[in-house]
């Protein structure tokens, strides 16, 4: 943990960089992969399979016997859990549906949009140190609700070639079309080009690690739309003297226990807070788990201590965050002046966990300083807007001699004309 007192303004564009990674031969060995995927599909995905995840497999598709046996693996408990999330979920993606509506923006000419859903996407899943399940439902759960015919999930199995029945039970609740065994860039190439088995999808969405993520704006470049260029998950939380600092402390590590690479920022204007949230770190970080990842990532993290709450939201749009924890007294005040971040959580008790899992909202999100200009996934990301426009005689008379105007003055003859020609029509000149 790295304790920052008072930083000059000019300080802050080395604060916000995110730790710097060497990925020239990342791309190489990305490039290389999908390449043999895109010349020998399936064979290709099942080598990788073995080389990567220790699979033999005879098929990529999981069974219908596949997922009746996962279904009795997860417990009541977590089917429960997993309901509820995916109700949530649902309802907040359902409040997004857009409701066009027709201009008349002149007389006679009529203009509108429509949504359509994008009918057929992909979806990754990570399944390596952590099996998200959670993701399924915050990426299919919006595709079905837009409409998307055909929803294909992409996820490694384990070294016995099975799928974690947590993600099978998610996929099935939330709607998934089909569901390969397939992860990493094998998995992007896959859903990218198509293969035997597996469907070419119009976009990709899902998180993963740098190698999926190379992967995805590879193909991004010819083959598919993807959701967001991405990096590692991160996480500010911005606190003042009246914030809890066993809660501070917890979202900070809830943040850090993603991946090695996951950076945590913390932002108060109160130094004796920074002292309390350095201690319940330390208390707190002997009973995780995943300590030892943890520990990793609070290397890259930044403690900063500001002069008042200005500067401290100040700092937070510069640094744009992935995600967003203002638990100070003023929360409301505060959120008004965001105007850079993925998701935000307001007030001591709404800690990013809720987010991630079950509140409705979607986890994910842009990284990595893209929510400077990216949004999370949401409804809109499954769809289209296409716009329709109609012009009667009337509307010809009201633009026609501004459009043969415009395309003259572009040197666009055949534009002219093709306006020119319905005005002669009508007796327009």
């Amino acid at each position: 943990m790295k304790v920052i007192k008072y930083p000059a303004k000019e300080e802050w564009k080395e604060l916000v960089k995110r730790p710097h990674l060497d990925v020239s031969q990342l791309n190489a060995t990305v490039e290389g992969v999908l390449e043999d995927v895109r010349n020998h599909g399936d064979e290709a995905v099942k080598r990788y399979e073995e080389k990567f995840d220790h699979a033999h497999l005879d098929s990529l598709s999981v069974s219908e016997a596949e997922m009746d046996e996962a279904e009795h693996m997860v417990s009541a408990e977590l089917k429960h859990a997993l309901e509820l999330a995916h109700h949530n979920i649902a309802r907040f993606h359902e409040s997004q549906k857009f409701e066009g509506s027709k201009v008349e923006t002149c007389p006679g000419v009529e203009c509108w949009q429509k949504s359509v859903a994008i009918q057929k996407v992909g979806l990754y899943i990570p399944g390596g140190t952590a099996p998200l399940f959670s993701t399924v439902l915050m990426l299919a759960t919006p595709a079905k609700i837009a409409g998307c015919e055909e929803i294909v999930l992409c996820t490694p199995p384990n070294a016995e070639g099975k799928v974690n029945p947590a993600i099978l039970m998610a996929a099935k609740i939330a709607g998934v079309s089909k569901i390969f065994k397939a992860g990493g860039v094998q998995a992007i190439g896959a859903m990218a080009y198509g293969t035997e088995s597996v469907p070419k999808v119009y976009k990709i969405f899902g998180p993963g690690n740098q190698f999926v993520m190379a992967a995805k704006q590879h193909v991004s470049l010819h083959d598919v739309a993807i959701d967001m260029p991405a990096g590692p998950s991160e996480v500010c939380v911005i606190a003042d003297e009246s914030s809890n600092p066993v809660f501070v402390a917890a979202d900070l590590l809830s943040q850090a226990e993603h991946g090695f690479d996951s950076q945590v920022f913390f932002i108060t204007t109160s130094e004796e807070m920074i002292s309390k949230v350095v201690k319940e770190v330390e208390l707190q970080l002997e009973r995780l788990p995943r300590k030892e990842m943890a520990l990793k990532s609070l290397d890259n993290s930044k403690f900063i201590l500001v002069n008042d709450k200005q500067e401290a939201i100040d700092l937070s749009n510069a640094y744009a965050p992935e995600h967003l924890i203002i638990a100070t007294s003023d929360y409301e005040a505060m959120a008004e002046k965001v105007i850079n971040a993925g998701s935000v959580f307001l007030g001591n008790y709404a800690c990013e966990s809720a987010g991630d899992y079950a509140s409705g909202t979607n986890h994910t999100l842009p990284t990595h300083g893209y929510a400077l200009a990216y949004n999370g996934v949401n409804l809109d990301s499954y769809n289209r807007k296409i716009t329709f426009q109609h012009l009667s005689k009337e509307g010809i008379r009201s633009i026609g001699k501004a459009v043969v105007t415009m395309a003259e003055n572009e040197q666009l003859e055949a534009h002219a004309n093709a306006m020119q020609l319905r005005m002669e029509s009508l007796g327009e000149r």
